[in-house]
């Protein structure tokens, strides 16, 4: 019994001291840590709104990405679908990717027709001219000039001739006309010399340059200037003759090189007087009529308001043609349509012609076109004067002139037109 007490005794004190020892033992606790509050600032709610930005506009040009990309599967399948059915894309999708397709990159300019110097058209035989004893020269042999220069040799006139490209002169020379060496020999040796060359800064050069004009300009000597220029140069031309005592004459002409060729151009001069009336018998030969406008530099400006119509004109054709095309019209029945109305014009007729031909023979080039638009802009702006529509028809025969075709006719604007 002592035993059992006393083990029980045992027993008692140990479980007292296991409880003691497991009472005394710490217990581990979870302890959560309280996160720091992120303080807002404008800088970081900015910071924070342009991430969130960025993301929605990824987002969305994913979604627009897949419905663009799932809209052409679609596309694909309801082409195959119709084409498997036996139906056809409509005429006009394949006018307009045919059209794109047959797009020229450049089209060769067809040569113009040779000049027959020697012939003599029935309107310069009917003119009766009484040639001036007068010598007259000529500087520029180009499409005006050449047709010019012929119709004062056959009508009687002493012609000495020069030209950038020697042998140019050779055919004139054929029949009777004479050939300087320089501008200068070509002043020398007229009374009267005619200067027909590209632009305002040739004809500058031409008077200014080496060997020019003005090394042998004298009291007795005349120059006229039948380059498009502007007022401007004109007046510098002037004061420059003025000042070695000769006489100085703008004479603009009004003309392709049809009307160059049959004599028929319509001719805006103004200046000095006295040479206005020497030069009748060519103006005669080179011209229906002839108009003398006053003081140096109307001549210019009258020639620039001329070209200006002409040249919006011929954008509107060109513009009006590419419609018909686009909308699957004959350009045939539009040129027969035309001539019935009040739109049948030598211009209008002529340029829709060569529209349909499509071969672009220079008649007038369309640079020079360009060039008397620009002149035309200028003016304007002296006068601050808005010209929106010469302005916009400006850049379409730049952007034509810039595509390969300056050199040919002024009615290939309308290959600008069309594609």
């Amino acid at each position: 019994m002592e035993e059992r007490e006393g083990s029980k005794a045992a027993d008692s004190s140990t479980s007292k001291v296991s409880k003691t020892a497991s009472s005394s033992t710490p217990t581990k606790l979870k302890i959560k840590l309280a996160t720091k509050k992120k303080i807002k600032t404008p800088a970081s709610e900015e910071h924070s709104n342009k991430d969130a930005a960025a993301s929605s506009t990824v987002k969305k040009k994913k979604r627009k990405a897949e419905d663009k990309g799932n809209k052409s599967v679609k596309k694909l399948k309801s082409e195959s679908s119709s084409h498997s059915m036996g139906s056809s894309p409509s005429l006009n999708s394949k006018a307009r990717v045919s059209a794109l397709l047959d797009r020229p990159v450049h089209m060769h300019r067809p040569d113009t027709p040779p000049l027959d110097v020697g012939s003599v058209s029935q309107t310069l035989k009917d003119k009766k001219i009484e040639p001036s004893k007068l010598k007259f020269g000529f500087l520029g042999l180009g499409i005006m000039g050449s047709g010019i220069v012929k119709n004062l040799l056959n009508s009687g006139h002493s012609v000495l001739v020069w030209n950038r490209s020697a042998e140019k002169c050779g055919d004139f020379v054929a029949v009777g006309a004479k050939e300087a060496m320089t501008p200068s020999d070509v002043i020398a040796s007229s009374d009267i010399t005619f200067s027909c060359v590209s632009d305002p800064q040739v004809a500058k050069n031409m008077v200014f340059g080496n060997c020019g004009v003005l090394q042998e300009m004298t009291s007795d000597k005349g120059y006229v200037e039948m380059t498009g220029i502007d007022a401007e140069t004109s007046q510098d031309l002037s004061e420059a003759m003025n000042e070695r005592g000769g006489r100085y004459l703008e004479a603009q002409i009004q003309g392709s090189r049809i009307q160059a060729e049959s004599g028929t151009l319509v001719i805006l001069a103004s200046g000095d007087r006295t040479l206005f009336d020497d030069c009748q018998s060519c103006f005669q030969a080179m011209g229906k009529n002839s108009f003398f406008l006053g003081e140096v530099g109307n001549a210019s400006k009258m020639n620039l308001v001329v070209q200006v119509m002409a040249g919006v004109t011929l954008a509107g054709l060109a513009e009006g043609m590419a419609l018909a095309d686009r909308a699957g019209l004959q350009q045939k029945d539009v040129l027969e349509i035309m001539e019935l109305t009040s739109l049948a014009c030598p211009l209008i007729i002529d340029k829709t012609k060569a529209i349909i031909e499509g071969g672009f023979t220079t008649h007038q080039a369309l640079q020079h076109m360009q060039k008397d638009l620009r002149l035309g802009l200028a003016m304007g702006d002296g006068l601050e004067l808005p010209l929106p529509l010469t302005a916009t028809t400006n850049e379409l025969y730049k952007h034509a002139k810039r595509l390969g075709y300056g050199e040919h006719d002024v009615s290939s604007v309308y290959i600008r037109t069309r594609f």
